[in-house]
């Protein structure tokens, strides 16, 4: 354990990053201070905020650095530990990821138990993206029983649990758009009422035709041409969860949509944006639920999993360009 690779920010991007966006640099293998523990990582997260923070602006999140090593969500194994809380041997969640091996303070990491999911759960279904899926539905929607829910980017890994936990909690109807027929066909079988590729046509006919009685709530990961249509569709007082919209996040130009922001009016919606962080007083009871539902077999995640830390820049342009089903994950 002498050498530990890394992931560094070389350039920052004008719309969509490259592989020369990034630089892979070899390091010595960290040793710890007092207080301090150092994890190999087994995965880190890739994930489309991420995006963001290459940028130099001001933001809810400080800007990647330059020539110094990405961070993002990681679990891995407590290989040294200078600390009287956590032990070699233990599994833990931290936010120091795009590296083999994490130098952090041992009361920036959380012990996760493995037994009860896969380390990579904590990452996924367990972990932010779970957390951001029931939060964003049942706290910032206030979903209600018999209500038709639209979610964008619904193959994702924010997306695909969203119209899970609105059936369980008894939506009416939940319908999803994905990016291929293949994501389409998961999304019936994961318990979607109605689900419909978003390059067959404009999003605006196929979610017509997929919620004909109109929606009560959207949850948007997408922004754009889905925004424009859900309001479009939207029924009277209904709300819409903004967690993310990708589909401008490499755009140099401002985005042609959505045109119909007066709708907004007569319909007395409520557009909402909000960030996960913000939530984590429910933290508790998501955690609760979701171990339940995953027990008895009433939940399902689907992982892509790129093998290499040299390859999570591969990773996280696949993750851009909607390569993933489910969450997007790199083994160290």
């Amino acid at each position: 354990m002498t050498s530990n690779r890394e992931i560094h920010l070389a350039r920052r991007p004008e719309g969509w990053p490259t592989e020369d966006t990034f630089r892979l640099v070899e390091t010595d293998v960290p040793t710890p201070g007092p207080g301090q523990i150092v994890v190999r990582n087994q995965y880190v997260s890739v994930d489309p905020y991420m995006r963001g923070r290459m940028n130099d602006v001001k933001s809810y999140v400080p800007p990647f650095a330059l020539d110094a090593p990405l961070d993002g969500a990681a679990v891995g194994e407590v290989v040294a530990s200078e600390s009287a809380d956590l032990a070699v041997g233990d599994t833990v969640l931290h936010g120091l990821g795009w590296r083999e091996y994490a130098l952090l303070d041992a009361s920036r990491a959380r012990k996760v138990d493995a037994t009860l999911a896969p380390a990579s759960a904590y990452l996924g279904i367990l972990g932010m993206p779970g957390l951001t899926a029931y939060a964003g539905l049942l706290e910032v929607a206030a979903l209600q029983p018999g209500e038709t829910v639209f979610v964008s980017a619904a193959a994702g890994s924010v997306g695909s649990l969203v119209g899970q936990i609105a059936k369980l909690k008894g939506a009416g109807r939940v319908i999803g758009s994905a990016g291929s027929a293949a994501k389409v066909e998961r999304l019936r079988a994961l318990g979607f009422d109605a689900a419909f590729d978003y390059h067959d046509g404009p999003v605006r006919d196929s979610l017509r035709a997929a919620a004909p009685d109109g929606v009560d709530v959207y949850f948007d990961n997408v922004g754009g041409d889905h925004l424009e249509a859900a309001i479009s569709a939207m029924n009277l007082h209904g709300r819409v969860a903004i967690c993310g919209m990708i589909a401008q996040y490499n755009a140099t130009e401002p985005p042609a949509a959505p045109r119909n922001l007066a709708l907004v009016i007569g319909k007395r919606l409520t557009l909402r944006g909000f960030l996960v962080n913000d939530h984590n007083d429910v933290r508790a009871t998501f955690v609760r639920d979701v171990a339940g539902w995953l027990r008895e077999g009433k939940l399902s995640y689907d992982e892509t999993v790129v093998d290499g830390i040299e390859n999570a820049p591969k990773a996280f342009l696949g993750l851009l360009r909607g390569e993933n089903l489910g969450k997007m994950l790199v083994r160290v």
